[in-house]
């Protein structure tokens, strides 16, 4: 027999991109490690069974929500100078990957092969390019950047109270370690800005890059010369 009336709650307006805002909803509130099935289908008041409609499994709903938030990243529009352009790239990203603190190691850590996915990766290898990186060099230089990138955001989001010093205890807990460098440098370790740290560390990455690719253009030129 045909059951009639009204569907179960939350079944009407079920899709994949609602799936994905109620994921975003689990991480805000309760951290990557909450998302399930059962937590993203309790938020939309659905059964757990009917997310297998639009997401095949736990691991294509992750990958959802990482191609959502990058979905939205726009490269910035390139100026020709590479250092301003590699650096644009990088702030772009960070702005996409906090945007949702709970997702960001999804956005960061994920290895997507969607459009959105791979997008930053294209930007990025088209301005090293441009700048004059040999095709193998391009590919070392994008996985140095993204490493420097990622591990400062994941730094950045996950373990910030390990740098920082809210309540002034991390400062003594390192002036008494009895490691001498650790102590003297005390209250600089125990600061931690988190956008300083990130400006610094990808300045410092962009300069290597820049550097690395001026060296190899020198190479090749003295050796065809």
């Amino acid at each position: 027999m045909t059951r009639r009336g009204r569907p179960p709650r939350g079944m009407g307006g079920l899709s994949r991109a609602a799936i994905v805002e109620a994921t975003l909803r689990v991480l805000d509130a309760e951290g990557a490690a909450a998302v399930g099935m059962r937590s993203v289908a309790r938020v939309l008041g659905v059964d757990p069974k009917s997310l297998y409609n639009h997401v095949a499994d736990k691991d294509d709903l992750l990958d959802a929500v990482a191609e959502h938030l990058l979905a939205g990243l726009v490269p910035p529009e390139r100026t020709g100078d590479p250092g301003h352009d590699l650096r644009a790239i990088a702030d772009s990203f960070r702005e996409r990957a906090l945007r949702h603190p709970g997702a960001a190691s999804l956005v960061l850590t994920r290895q997507l092969g969607s459009l959105e996915g791979l997008a930053p990766v294209d930007a990025v290898l088209t301005v090293l390019l441009d700048a004059g990186a040999p095709a193998d060099e391009a590919v070392h230089l994008l996985r140095m950047l993204l490493a420097t990138l990622i591990g400062t955001l994941l730094r950045e989001v996950s373990a910030a109270p390990a740098f920082g010093d809210p309540d002034g205890s991390r400062r003594s807990v390192l002036a008494e370690s009895g490691l001498p460098a650790v102590a003297s440098l005390a209250p600089q370790l125990a600061r931690f800005d988190r956008r300083a740290e990130f400006d610094y560390s990808v300045a410092l990455a962009v300069k290597a890059v820049l550097d690395r690719i001026a060296a190899v253009a020198h190479r090749f030129g003295s050796t065809s010369s």
